[in-house]
């Protein structure tokens, strides 16, 4: 027996119920009274006061009646949206998108501004300027203010409290990196890798709900990786998990050859700039490997010589993918693997099924390959769903004191 367990007291078990009423009301409210109980198997006087429990906190409001049967009304209730805000930044080396958000999920204003410049300086004071003109489009109080997401092409060393792989993004690589946003920006901040925050708009939004286990393959000028295990997302000892542009890949130099900074590893073989070479020495043409893998797909669909030269340049191409898919795919047994990113999504589902050929002749697993569904730029809207998921936690759990 269990000495140091303790029986639910009062205050714990209407934390617990609150918690469960907010939940279904974010999900399917609004809701009247005994809705509301029936969903959450609470009696309609416990329901009647954690209503009027969590309307005196502020987070539920009415929102109007339902007629009924002839003679009855129920009144409404709803998640109050204004109770807090967030704010979720995406950030690469030519600009901040940025989104704010309230409680409920709604997308209350969205901008753009350049990247800032070279010195921590100019990228903090930048930041906390798009921050705030986020908020003042959005119209809510910087008391509401709640939680900010920014999403980066890096990694956050959790050990060092630096941001690594990043080094094409100057300015962002400050001691104590989120901890110096944080006292600027008076809130708390999580700064996030890009892909990893793909990886969770996937999990939410796209192909890859329902599965616990799986593989996001993105491909632009750059390469990256993000790995969902047990329904969780892995980020590695360092935050480093899934920088594969840097592994070491069957068919490309190595960084002993290269040196660290040189061109090697997955992205030599298969990032942005080795596609649009390798389609343009099939006759390919495109003024960037994304346009380059739509003609390339284009012209496999007409038919005759210039089709089968296409062809035969999308299945090498999907052929260096395999190639850096087979170790993930060997050591991690995904439920399925996800493409994304421009080069992937402008492939579309013709590239996709070749990469999958090229990957199941390779390896013992054979998960799908699929196709990204998400629209929209994903990096800004995973932010902003970590940033709503924290403020939540956060906010559910202050109805009852201590």
């Amino acid at each position: 027996m269990d000495t140091n367990s303790q029986p639910g007291t009062p205050s714990l078990l209407r934390a617990i119920n609150d918690r469960a009423a907010l939940r279904v009301l974010l999900e399917r409210g609004p809701l009247s009274r005994p809705q509301l109980g029936a969903l959450t198997g609470l009696s309609k006087p416990t329901a009647s006061q954690l209503l009027a429990r969590l309307q005196d906190a502020g987070l539920v409001v009415l929102d109007g009646v339902r007629e009924g049967l002839p003679g009855r009304t129920a009144e409404l209730y709803r998640i109050n949206p204004a109770a807090a805000h967030v704010v979720a930044l995406d950030v690469t080396p030519a600009r901040l998108e940025v989104r704010a958000a309230d409680l409920s999920g709604a997308v209350l204003s969205e901008h753009r501004v350049a990247t800032p410049g070279r010195s921590a300086g100019d990228v903090v004071g930048r930041v906390r300027e798009a921050v705030e003109t986020a908020r003042e489009a959005a119209g809510f109080d910087r008391a509401t203010l709640r939680r900010v997401v920014i999403g980066i092409q890096g990694a956050v060393n959790p050990g060092t409290a630096r941001l690594g792989y990043a080094a094409h993004i100057p300015g962002w690589h400050l001691p104590e990196l989120v901890d110096t946003f944080r006292r600027a920006l008076g809130v708390p901040v999580d700064i996030e890798n890009d892909v990893n925050l793909v990886a969770l708009t996937e999990q939410a939004h796209g192909i890859a709900r329902g599965h616990s286990d799986f593989v996001l393959l993105w491909v632009d000028s750059g390469i990256g990786a993000a790995l969902v295990l047990g329904g969780r997302l892995h980020r590695g000892a360092t935050g480093g998990a899934g920088e594969v542009g840097y592994m070491p890949t069957v068919g490309a130099p190595t960084a002993r050859e290269t040196g660290k900074r040189g061109d090697h590893g997955f992205q030599a073989l298969a990032g942005g700039p080795a596609v649009l070479r390798l389609l343009r020495s099939h006759g390919v043409r495109g003024g960037d490997a994304a346009q380059a893998v739509r003609n390339a797909v284009r012209d496999a669909a007409v038919g005759g010589g210039r089709a089968e030269r296409a062809r035969g340049a999308l299945r090498e191409v999907a052929a260096r993918l395999a190639m850096g898919l087979a170790p993930i795919t060997a050591v991690v047994d995904p439920e399925i693997v996800v493409l994304t990113g421009g080069v992937l999504l402008a492939g579309g589902d013709v590239l996709a099924e070749l990469v999958e050929e090229e990957l199941h002749v390779l390896t013992f697993p054979r998960p799908p390959v699929r196709v990204s569904s998400v629209e929209g730029n994903p990096v800004l809207t995973g932010a902003t769903g970590l940033a709503l998921s924290l403020a939540r936690d956060e906010v559910f759990g202050s109805t009852v004191p201590a």
